[in-house]
């Protein structure tokens, strides 16, 4: 007979380890049986507005905004849309430099702290164009990123929107970037296979997305993770949302653990919210979407509780049976090397500690992540990660 804790104990496991072990492998297995369809060579390119908000990005603006301009699209059905919340450094001083040598860049400076989704909200009115692409300050686009996108938007009837490969240029490995990159390229690959086997990657990535403007939603006030919430939001509509993996874009890579830890708390609380907007979602498009928003993200997400019970549990069987006192002494024995890992990685010297370190971590993170929101959203007015961190 299984007792409680057995339920408990064999629960956390499967909670724990399907978004990090088992999901990642059969996702990444089933797309190896099948082929991408090619995309067409010869459309007519459609007009795309680029848009994004910026706050103090004054280290980052001039190579972002020349990497648009290097753009490889035709500059008649190119434009560029970019918000300032409020900057108080350089970034409006850019932005208007630009507007005076290309009319292309439109700068919007608000006086006021607004927030990045109620930027995107006020841009997403502006223009006519048929396409907007969402993007960020600190990210860099190759020359034939948007016609990468383009072209794979049209490879397939009802596509949505298109979502790119974010990459890490050159960095030096230290503090927490050789985890990040690591992290970074795993999701790129789950999210390619989800697009190819179900036309679902869970989601876009704020830094590089093509989207129609009709399918663009208005982003709820106080709202985080607003590209989560779009990719959702195309899906429950019945569109498709493909991912190329070709079309890359170039992110310079987080060293600091706390700069970083405190990234991931803003994700999570945006994490919290799209699963309280969207659990529906679950069960009325349960196969294959809503499952894959289980295994991939959902989980994930509850982790950190699971992460508990586990800990919990495992003491509570010891005597049942010898696999139990095992368990416990490896589950024990992880959480303390995470922990080490942590106060190593302070001082740069946790070697291959990083990585359980890195786990832990995270899921601190989605723990405070769940306690602010709980305690409830004042404001999601955002301070960027240091840019051309050393």
């Amino acid at each position: 007979m299984i007792t409680f804790w057995q339920y408990v104990f064999w629960i956390s496991i499967v909670v724990v380890f399907t978004p990090y072990f088992f999901y990642p492998i059969i996702i990444l297995f089933l797309e190896k049986l099948k082929r991408q369809k090619p995309d067409p060579e010869d459309i007519d390119w459609p007009n795309v507005d680029i848009v994004f908000a910026a706050f103090n990005e004054e280290a980052v603006l001039e190579e972002k905004l020349q990497s648009l301009a290097n753009l490889d699209y035709p500059k008649e059905k190119l434009g560029f849309r970019i918000g300032s919340d409020a900057s108080t450094d350089k970034t409006n001083d850019i932005l208007k430099k630009w507007h005076e040598q290309d009319d292309r860049f439109q700068p919007y400076l608000f006086r006021r702290r607004s927030g990045k989704s109620q930027i995107l909200n006020f841009l997403r009115e502006e223009g006519d164009s048929e396409l907007l692409l969402l993007t960020d300050a600190n990210i860099i686009f190759e020359k034939d990123t948007l016609k990468l996108m383009v072209r794979h938007m049209h490879s397939q009837e009802k596509v949505g929107a298109v979502g790119a490969d974010i990459h890490y240029g050159k960095f030096e490995k230290k503090g927490i970037s050789g985890q990040e990159d690591t992290y970074l390229k795993l999701e790129n690959r789950i999210k390619a296979a989800e697009a190819l086997l179900a036309a679902a990657p869970l989601g876009l990535e704020g830094g590089c997305y093509l989207i129609r403007r009709e399918l663009f939603p208005e982003i709820p006030p106080l709202f985080y993770m607003e590209d989560f919430f779009t990719t959702l939001h195309v899906l429950n509509k019945g569109w498709k949302i493909l991912w190329k993996p070709e079309a890359r874009v170039w992110e310079d890579v987080s060293v600091s653990p706390v700069e970083e830890y405190r990234r991931k708390v803003r994700i999570s609380i945006g994490n919290y919210q799209n699963l309280k907007f969207y659990r529906a979602f679950l069960l009325r498009r349960f196969w294959p979407k809503g499952l894959m928003f289980l295994a991939h993200k959902v989980m994930r997400w509850l982790s950190p509780f699971f992460l508990l019970t586990l800990l919990i549990s495992a003491p509570q069987l010891i005597m049942e049976h010898w696999f139990y006192g095992l368990a416990a002494g490896m589950y024990m024995a992880f959480i303390g090397m995470g922990l080490y890992g942590i106060l190593l990685s302070q001082k740069q010297k946790a070697g291959w500690l990083q990585y359980p370190a890195h786990f832990i971590n995270m899921n601190l993170a989605l723990m405070e992540g769940f306690l602010n929101y709980i305690k409830g959203i004042k404001t999601n007015a955002w301070q960027p990660t240091q840019r051309k961190q050393t």
